[in-house]
């Protein structure tokens, strides 16, 4: 479809105001069940789920194929800011309506689909997530849920209320490896874990550096102020699309967003910990010469030493210390490693448990879950307390497809928001103590009010638990 223009008083009203009157609009329809509005092409919710893609580039694009493969969903609407990274997606699909604004789509739209997924850079997944809730739109999200700690409270409690079926995009949540690690633990191999590391090779874009000039030639095939959404209103810079806005706090959430939920996701499953009590960082310097240390806060750093502390839980015999490391930083080999041994799985990722009587790591996505020293990994012994996801990583998104079809609370799904909503508000709560450098020199420990979502002997860090929304993109 080609790309629409807003023409006309009426239009334009439509458009801004959506925001505020898209879903006092549709309330009526969310109380109305599906097949009561047949129609032509009617599908029963129980032969097809169909699905509106809001993102279909890039991640994107792969969930959106992942989605069809399942069997059970048709893919009836898209909805991309740039034609050139869509096309691919567009040709796939080419019965899916193609949209630019995903607020049209959710005001003309909203009666001819059952649920969304939500593949955009990090700054604008909760607005577009939860005005699709609130039309009763089951949705997938991709990691990090959100780009704020409110947000992701916000997605979570919104999934109760208006009662649909959500996953977040960390696929590794589906794979054996989460269910291995977790019951060699519960068969008590390792002991009682007390510390953890998570590390990343990320970011593999650039961080830590002054903003870019501003180009005067937007690309016609990308609409910039929709791109911008609920960030503020900037000039053009090449190259922050498609990929390196993941390195700025307007848009990304840096490698702890791109990474944290792959690695942080096997102890919150292990040692079912969820809402963290403190939290202290130390990040990497940037240097402008020889001699200047540059101060860039609106760039993420280059590299971050994060550590997080967790309450006591009932798998645990008292507090958790998480580490989480990023820019290459590795934590101190174990001694059980031979010192030609590598750690095994994607390289330059990795998650090691340290308990009272052992060790256990693993990679990306919790692949390759090893006992440490490794020789005991082969013959290790522990019962089967989790059912596996058929296919795994990819059974990842059929288990969502099946969830949306089977109605909420019928089935358990691998990262409902319910569980991914406390994962992401750790790692945003790490991001917060990065931030935090940045109005205060040095380290501090940042105590977190976990019921009241905030900080209680910084109050300046507090601006980063919910940012200022643009003008007509508020939540």
């Amino acid at each position: 479809m080609a790309e629409e223009k807003q023409t006309g008083q009426k239009n334009n009203t439509s458009r801004r105001d959506f925001l505020k009157t898209g879903t006092m609009a549709a309330a009526s329809f969310m109380i109305v069940p599906r097949h009561v509005l047949g129609g032509k092409g009617f599908l029963a919710p129980s032969d097809t789920l169909l699905v509106a893609g809001c993102g279909a580039g890039g991640k994107g694009q792969s969930d959106i194929a992942m989605f069809a493969k399942s069997g059970k969903a048709e893919i009836a609407f898209l909805c991309d800011v740039d034609d050139r990274r869509s096309a691919t997606t567009r040709k796939n699909f080419p019965k899916a309506k193609y949209y630019k604004d995903w607020r049209e789509l959710l005001d003309k739209e909203h009666k001819h689909f059952d649920a969304m997924s939500v593949s955009t850079p990090d700054h604008n997944h909760a607005i577009i997530a939860y005005h699709g809730m609130q039309l009763g739109k089951h949705v997938y999200v991709q990691k990090p849920m959100t780009h704020d700690l409110y947000e992701a409270r916000l997605l979570t409690e919104a999934a109760k209320k208006y009662k649909v079926v959500t996953q977040m995009g960390n696929q590794g949540a589906s794979n054996d490896g989460t269910r291995l690690l977790s019951e060699w633990y519960d068969a008590g191999l390792i002991g009682d874990v007390h510390t953890v590391y998570c590390w990343t090779n990320r970011p593999v874009w650039p961080q830590g550096i002054a903003w870019p000039p501003p180009q005067p030639n937007i690309p016609k095939e990308l609409d910039w102020d929709l791109w911008l959404g609920t960030a503020p209103k900037k000039d053009y810079v090449d190259k922050l699309v498609p990929f390196n806005w993941r390195g700025w706090w307007d848009y990304g959430t840096g490698a702890l967003g791109d990474m944290g939920c792959h690695l942080v996701e096997a102890p919150f499953r292990v040692l079912d910990i969820r809402y963290a009590k403190d939290v202290q960082a130390s990040v990497g310097s940037v240097y402008v010469d020889e001699f200047k240390e540059g101060h860039f806060p609106e760039s993420c750093p280059p590299s971050s030493h994060i550590t997080l502390t967790f309450p006591k839980t009932a798998k645990t015999q008292g507090d958790v210390t998480l580490h989480w490391m990023d820019g290459g930083i590795q934590p101190e080999r174990p001694v059980e490693l031979g010192p030609n041994e590598d750690w095994g799985g994607e390289q330059g990722n990795g998650t090691l448990f340290i308990g009272t009587k052992g060790k256990m790591f693993a990679s990306t996505y919790s692949d390759a879950p090893t006992l440490l020293p490794k020789s005991l990994t082969k013959d290790a012994k522990a019962p089967q307390k989790w059912a596996r996801v058929p296919g795994g990583a990819e059974g990842h998104y059929a288990q969502w497809v099946e969830g949306c079809i089977a109605g909420y609370g019928k089935t358990e799904l691998s990262s409902s928001f319910d569980k991914a909503g406390p994962l992401t508000e750790a790692l945003l709560m790490a991001n917060l103590a990065v931030r935090g450098h940045s109005l205060r020199g040095g380290r501090i420990k940042y105590l977190w009010d976990n019921e009241n979502q905030k900080v209680t002997n910084f109050d300046a860090a507090n601006q980063f638990v919910k940012r200022q929304y643009r003008e007509g993109w508020t939540l």
